[in-house]
């Protein structure tokens, strides 16, 4: 048996492939994926993510890192944070040097090491962000064709864990097989590069981006920074794209050919004529989907090596399973007699012959000699073997890939269902399906998201309207399958109307909102609300409705569903409408009030009021209803009166009062200056608060200024300025002078006589 002519099947990567490529720096491929390994605590499960990454082991460059950070990074794409970095030591390391293939020539030696890194965390489950688990290394080989400046390049290994997949506890699919080590120019190849899931989610697969990471160490850069041989830890997303020497070649166009290679979306399948010798970065996504939701993206990066080599043939077909080992391939089909094989030997120019033979009951037919394709009908259900022969005349380079078909009974999926149409009870469904191999799983899907049954004959009570589609699968033990499809019409009315709020208590203007929590109802059915004040609205689920006018309400809700389903209820006194609060107060007194008369009784003339809230100026509440207050300084003061109504309206009022600042100044007309200590000084007495610019002056009669003095507590001793000789008995003149304290001026004139 010989090995597959277009290209070889080895599990690792290479890079140091011709005698021109001179020195392999670092990386050449890798990628990321994670396991789910359940909650440990409430909002927080554990997982465990495992790192892939290969490297050339000849040609240069350092070794694996021991050991690397992981950097797990919290956000979205576009704006994240740093929530932890992880420190892991490989725990896998491997040489591989394969073996030369047979029928196979100038294979060049090849070596390559795989490292396996693998931890574990901890992570609080996040509802509307993700966590990035981030590795990057520089540097690439040199000697790559499809991307600029190689040697310059890194390679970041991230993925996502998105809040979709905490939520279920996802398993992330892993890739089944590894890419060819070599592709052989000019000559067609396939590759399965699909996946297996753990939960049998639906997988997409397409190239896209390889992830730029690092730089050059020997551009002078910080070597743990962002640009720096090995990030430390390593940077968050959005990552850089390698540069692709466009515009040849692009993410999803990495290696051109004749057909172009290009991957399948649904099998996985890589597949096309290459061109051109050389190295070639490729990336490929795996999306994961369940139930129309993304939870994962998957990528792996790897590089195919395109060499010069000869292959010579490899017999194959279409199959639903194969045994890689002895090439058995094995077709399953359930109730088709009629077998069509499709023979995808390698390579079509190298095949000279071809022969299919059948065992039919013990005896061989082997009627399609040198035909491609063949369409064989079996004479009844059970196991057939055959074989496809290939260049059999020719034993150097001659395949035989051996065919068994194994052919079941047919499955028919049907299935009935009853239910009454008004009445928002389960649905019954009952399973009708036939099938002569022994029927023993049944998948059920009610048509609303997270709805399914295993049990044969399940019912089912809808949580919403609608149009249900209703799916079955029915499965028998041989794994023959069929599917039906039918469309439930489920619009029953509710069993019972319920509105909030249940009772309303308020004044005018009442806006309220009328939230409908009966169910099942949606914006299909014909709702009618009768608000009893003459306004009605309908096709609204959950209205708002103002009473302007003081009242009591009755209101009515009447619902019809889309298949007429009726139903309707009155709730009678449901809404109580008041007048609302008037503020209104009177101050006694309300004018004429100074710093001599200061204290005002406030009387409540409100109407609709059981509770006072006063604010008297700056500093002063009180709930009192007819409360007094003493104002402790002048100035203008606000009064602003709040009331409230039993159902907890309010309305205030506000009023302004001015406690206006007096002053008082009083002189004596004559004085003794003779010591006895009796009368000896002559000076003023007042009440002078807010005073400024005071002077007092003491004349005279010759109109001399015998005393004068800005401070109203200095007093005149009969001396010139009181220091100098002593004033004459007589008659002098004072005059007295300052600013009140809200700027008017006052001026006092008088007699002062001095008696000896």
């Amino acid at each position: 048996m010989k090995r597959n002519a277009t290209y070889l099947t080895l599990v690792f990567f290479a890079a140091f492939l011709f005698p021109t490529m001179a020195e392999a720096k670092h990386i050449i491929g890798g990628g990321i994926t994670y396991e789910c390994l359940g909650e440990v605590s409430p909002g927080i499960k554990r997982w465990r993510f495992t790192m892939h990454v290969y490297r050339d082991c000849i040609g240069g460059g350092p070794s694996f890192d021991q050991p690397i950070d992981f950097g797990i990074y919290q956000g979205t794409e576009s704006n994240n944070f740093l929530y932890s970095t992880k420190e892991v030591y490989f725990n896998y390391l491997a040489e591989l040097i394969p073996d030369t293939p047979q029928c196979v020539t100038q294979i060049p030696f090849v070596c390559v090491e795989e490292a396996i890194y693998t931890f574990e965390e901890d992570l609080p489950v996040l509802t509307n962000e993700s966590y990035f688990i981030v590795y990057q290394r520089c540097c690439r080989n040199e000697t790559i064709t499809n991307i600029l400046a190689p040697g310059d390049v890194g390679a970041t290994y991230s993925i996502e864990l998105t809040a979709a997949a905490m939520a279920v506890c996802n398993n992330s699919p892993v890739y089944s097989e590894f890419p060819p080590i070599i592709i052989c120019n000019n000559l067609p190849f396939q590759f399965d590069h699909s996946a297996t899931d753990a939960e049998g989610d639906i997988l997409v697969y397409s190239f896209c981006q390889a992830l730029a990471g690092g730089g050059n160490p020997m551009n002078g850069t910080d070597p743990f920074g962002c640009d720096g041989v090995i990030p430390t830890p390593p940077c968050g997303p959005p990552f850089d794209m390698v540069p692709y020497t466009v515009p040849t070649y692009n993410f999803n166009n990495p290696m051109g050919g004749n057909p172009q290679v290009s991957i399948n979306p649904v099998t996985g399948e890589i597949s096309g004529t290459p061109e051109l010798i050389g190295q070639f970065v490729v990336a490929v996504c795996m999306q994961e989907y369940r139930n129309g939701q993304l939870l994962s993206n998957v990528r792996r990066e790897f590089q195919f090596n395109v060499a010069d080599c000869t292959p010579n043939i490899d017999a194959k077909l279409s199959a639903d399973s194969l045994t890689v080992l002895v090439e058995d391939y094995t077709i399953k089909s359930c109730g088709d007699k009629t077998i069509f094989f499709q023979n995808k030997t390698t390579i079509a120019s190298n095949v000279k012959d071809v022969e299919w033979r059948f065992d039919i009951n013990g005896t061989t037919v082997s009627d399609n000699v040198n035909k491609w394709f063949t369409a064989f009908t079996f004479p009844d259900t059970g196991l057939y073997h055959g074989m496809l022969l290939i260049n059999q005349s020719d034993g150097a380079c001659s395949d035989t890939a051996f065919i068994h078909v194994q052919i079941f009974p047919e499955v028919h999926a049907r299935f009935a269902y009853d239910y009454d149409t008004c009445v928002a009870d389960p649905v019954i469904f009952t399973d009708h399906s036939t099938g002569d191999g022994g029927l023993n799983q049944w998948k059920w899907n009610f048509g609303i998201p997270g709805s399914a049954s295993s049990l044969q004959n399940p019912n089912y009570q809808y949580p919403i309207p609608g149009n249900h589609p209703v799916y079955l699968k029915v499965t028998d033990k041989n794994q023959c399958s069929d599917d039906t499809t039918a469309i439930i019409q489920w619009f029953p009315v509710p069993p019972v109307i319920i509105i909030q709020p249940s009772s309303y208590f308020g004044c005018a203007p009442a806006n309220i909102y009328f939230d409908n929590l009966s169910t099942p109802i949606d914006e299909s059915y014909k709702i009618v609300w009768y608000f009893g004040d003459g306004d009605s609205v309908q096709n609204v689920i959950s209205p708002a409705h103002v009473y302007d006018e003081p009242g009591v309400y009755d209101v009515r809700v009447e619902i019809t569903s889309p298949i007429g389903c009726y139903i309707y209820d009155d709730f009678f006194k449901l809404i109580t409408v008041e007048p609302p609060p008037v503020a209104d107060f009177s101050c006694d007194p309300d004018s004429a009030l100074s710093n001599f008369n200061n204290t005002v009784h406030f009387i409540d003339n409100s109407t609709g009021a059981v509770h006072w809230n006063w604010q008297i100026g700056p500093d002063f509440t009180t709930t009192e209803q007819n409360p007094s207050h003493s104002f402790l300084d002048t100035g203008k003061v606000i009064i602003r009166l709040l009331v409230t109504h039993p159902a907890g309206c309010k309305d205030s009022m506000t009023k302004e009062l001015d406690i206006r600042p007096e002053v008082t100044w009083f002189m004596p007309n004559a004085f003794t200056p003779n010591g006895d200590g009796i009368n000896d000084d002559f000076f003023g007495k007042g009440f002078l608060n807010g005073v400024t610019n005071f002077r007092m002056s003491i004349w005279n009669r010759w109109g001399e200024m015998v005393f004068d003095t800005n401070n109203p507590n200095d007093k005149w001793n009969g001396e010139r300025q009181n220091s100098g000789s002593m004033s004459p008995e007589g008659v002098y003149i004072y005059t007295v002078s300052f600013t009140g304290p809200r700027g008017e001026a006052k001026e006092y004139k008088g007699f002062a006589t001095v008696v000896r």
